[in-house]
Formats: C-alpha cells, structure tokens, sequence
C-alpha cells in the first residue's frame, strides 16, 4: 500500500484511463447524471408514445381520428415518474423495485387523463381508448426499464463503467466498502483510494478476500486529492478526523461536482424505511422497528404455511419421482436429517433429499477453511448421480418444505447452520448470532445473491441482518422471485 499520493502524472485514475478503448472511453460518459436522466427520459418518452400510437391504432385504426387528447398522456406519465425520482440515479438499479412505482405511475397518469377528457366531453368514449393506452404502456414501459437494468448492468459488470470513487476513513468499514464495491461492480463505483489521518488502519493483507487500495493524503488535502485523481464520487466513512475537516472535504466534493455518500453511525440500525426529521436545523434519523416477535412475522408464517402446502401439491409429481431416484441410487434413507439451529437457538431436523452415499473407511476428513461457511461439497464427492443433480438444481432442499409446514422453518430467512458452527462463528463474526432472530428460511437474501455453499460466512451474516432489518413481504416475494431465477441456473459442483 503507497503512502503519500505522489504526483499527477502517477495517479492509479490516470494509468487506468490512459489503457482505457476508445468504446470505453464513450461508455465513461454514460456515468454522467445528465446524461444518464436524459436517456432514461428518452426511453420512455419513446414507449409512452409507442403505447399510445399501439392505443389509438388498436381502437380506430387512424393515429389523427381521436386529436392530440391522447398523446397528453406521454408528457403526462413523463411527469408523475419523475416526481417519483424515477429518474434519480441510484447505485443498484433494480427491476423489482421499479416496476411497482413505474405502473403505479402509469396507473395515475391514465387516471388523470380519463378525468380530463370525461371533462372535456369528448365526442368518443375516453375509456375504451384509454383502457388500451393502458395496456400498453404498461407492457411497454416495463420492458424498456428491464431492458435499461439489464444494459446498465452489462455496461458496469462487464465493461467496468464505473465512477472513480474516493472513500473517507481507513477504517475497517472503509475497507468493507472497497469489498463490496469490487464484488459487486454494478453499483457503478470503483474505488480509487483512502483518504484519512495517518496512520491508516492496518489491514491483515493476507486475510482471504483482501484488496489492496492506495492511501492518498489527508482529508486536508481533499481537493488537491479529488482534482488529481479525477474522482467523481466520495463516500465519507468512520474516521478519527475532526467533524470540521470532514465538512470542508464534503464542501469541496460538492464543489467540485461530486456526489456524496455518508455512512451514518449506528450504521446496522440505518434501514430502507428509515426517514428524516429536522428540530430546527438538526436532522434526526427515525428509525422505524421491526418486531420478528410481531403480528407481520405472525402473518408471515401463516402465508408461509399456506403457500408451501399449495407448492408441495402442485409439486407432489416431482416430490414422488425424487423420492424413487433416491431409493434406487444407492443403500440408505431417502431423507437425510441435519440438526441445524433455528429461531432462538432451538435446535431441530432440517430435512433433504438424502444425495451422498454412505461413507467408507477410505474417504478423506474434509477441513474446512478458516472464513468460510460449511456447505458445498466437503471432503471426498460422495454424491450418487441422482445426488449431483439435485444438488446443482437444489431439489436436494425440497423437503425442506415439510420443515416449514411443521413451523420450524420459514420459506424465506436466514439458512440454518450446524450447532458445532454456530458457536464458533457467533466468537468469530460480528452480529452472527442477531440472524437467529427469526425463523431459518428455505432460502434467504444472502443465498439471492449467490452466497451459497463454502462462501464467507461473515458475508452472509451482513446480508441476513439486512433482511431481518428491513423485513416486508414484498421482499420475500423478491427473494422468493430470485431464488427461482437462481435455481435455472447450474449450481457449481
């Protein structure tokens, strides 16, 4: 790790943009908010139209017969998504959490529109054009904001079109975030280096997952820092600098047209609906609780519950035919029952389709490696045919769903762990036991995003805690949606 920020010439923004195609030049530029709201606005000022064009054709045949009243609808919807910041650009665009507010959008602009023609005493039926135009906007609308994600993420995973982004704090969770934002490259940032009073946090660089990062200067020389190293983002981070000197750095990043980004203290508390208020000129977060002892949680599980009895139902056919081809594949039970640790610490049976054949005197001791959780396969492939199929399609967990009719399990929550490892990772990793706040799930936020089998189990501790955090149906309808996606996918072996 450098220790000064050396000169212009040398910056690591520099050497990166100087390798950098001419076509990754031109997609550079689509990380600028104008332009990124312009295009965002174009597209669906174009489906709006295309939906009221497909509208008006499908009723008359003739895109003059009904006047301009129709088209009013484009500016219109234009409008109420942008007073829904749905043109704001965010770090992780996400589908799911569009398509709600974007036909909800839709929804109103039509509304408004059928009121006014109604007004206007047109000499057609307004709803029988307007039901159309609804139709197809809401079709259209949501095709063009899944076809955005989807670009916007090849351009970021793929071609790394991200912003430099400088952090504030040499902290552990500075470090933290130079992590995530390298995992997860769609966030559009790229970390450039740290910015804090020396000395900077030492960091074990041979803990597994370390990445090395530069540190800069001083939150002094932040200007200096931000112009030289052509940073277009700052997140301020935990750090021994004066409150005085992290506001002047913020003033700079500002004026020099920089987005910034706070974490807040008590940072693990900080959720999706958490709000501001102001007692004069101070803010003061309000952070809403959720109660897994409450009535959602009690809802939960009686959806839980009725949803699970209807999927083993309409699954029964494949439940059956697994149950033979685990049979016939090799001596043994069908179920292989694993005490793992639920809500509260009670221990209980977590079920799967038995997909290993029994153990022989020569098979290997498999030892696990420091950091990472129990799962996958560990020690010698003991997986029968049958076996490593369902464990890369995962119907190995389908009983599972028995666990949840019995109410030991809930279709969505945290994955269940083997008491020898709970113990140990509650020693070894921060707020590993706050996960057994409520009911281990089939599948989980962590396992969504691809944290599953002998992955960072620290990893999947931040991801639970934020799905106990922030809890809602809509997200386990989310999670539920994603794990479905995930299972067409090929698990590795």
């Amino acid at each position: 790790m450098s220790n000064t920020l050396e000169s212009p010439a040398t910056t690591p923004t520099d050497e990166r943009r100087t390798a950098q195609s001419r076509p990754r030049a031109l997609i550079d530029k689509l990380r600028v908010d104008p332009l990124h709201t312009v295009i965002t606005v174009a597209v669906d000022v174009l489906n709006a139209t295309l939906a009221v064009a497909v509208g008006v054709l499908w009723r008359t045949g003739s895109l003059t017969e009904l006047g301009w009243l129709p088209w009013a609808f484009v500016p219109l919807v234009v409008a109420i998504l942008g007073a829904q910041s749905l043109y704001r650009r965010s770090l992780r665009r996400n589908f799911l959490d569009e398509i709600g507010p974007v036909e909800t959008s839709i929804a109103f602009a039509v509304l408004a529109l059928l009121t006014i023609m109604l007004v206007a005493d047109t000499d057609y039926r307004p709803s029988a054009i307007m039901i159309r135009i609804w139709i197809c906007a809401a079709i259209l609308l949501a095709l063009g904001r899944l076809g955005r994600v989807l670009v916007q993420r090849r351009l970021r995973s793929k071609y790394h079109s991200a912003a430099p982004t400088l952090i504030v704090g040499g902290g552990p969770i500075g470090h933290q975030l130079v992590a995530r934002m390298r995992q997860f490259p769609e966030y559009g940032l790229e970390p450039i280096g740290l910015v804090d009073v020396p000395p900077v946090s030492p960091v074990d660089v041979t803990a597994p997952g370390h990445i090395d990062i530069p540190y800069l200067g001083t939150p002094r020389e932040f200007e200096m820092i931000a112009r030289t190293t052509g940073a277009e983002e700052v997140i301020i981070a935990f750090s021994a600098v004066q409150h005085e000197q992290l506001v002047a750095a913020t003033r700079s990043a500002q004026k020099l047209g920089m987005r910034v980004w706070v974490v807040p203290r008590l940072f693990d508390l900080v959720g999706n609906k958490t709000r501001v208020e102001h007692i004069g000129g101070l803010p003061l977060m309000v952070m809403p609780h959720i109660d897994p002892k409450g009535w959602q949680f009690h809802l939960k599980g009686a959806m839980d519950r009725t949803l699970t009895a209807v999927g083993l139902l309409l699954l029964s056919p494949v439940f059956l035919l697994l149950m033979l081809l685990v049979r016939l594949s090799s001596p043994g039970p069908i179920f292989f029952a694993q005490e793992r640790i639920g809500r509260d610490g009670i221990p209980f049976d977590c079920l799967k389709f038995r997909s290993m054949r029994p153990p022989r005197a020569s098979d290997a001791e498999f030892v696990r490696t420091e950091g990472d959780a129990p799962g996958g396969v560990e020690g010698v492939d003991r997986r029968t045919k049958i076996g490593k199929i369902m464990r890369q399609t995962s119907l190995d967990e389908l009983p599972q769903l028995l666990n949840v009719l019995k109410g030991d399990m809930s279709l969505v929550g945290p994955r269940p762990e083997r008491p020898e490892y709970v113990d140990l990772f509650a020693m070894q990793i921060r707020r590993y036991g706050e996960r057994h706040r409520v009911k281990a799930g089939v599948t989980g936020w962590a396992q969504a995003h691809g944290l599953r089998g002998q992955t960072s189990i620290a990893d999947r501790a931040e991801w639970d805690n934020y799905y106990i955090e922030n809890w809602s149906l809509w997200l386990d309808v989310r999670i539920l949606f994603l794990t479905v996606l995930a299972v067409l996918k090929r698990a590795e072996d």
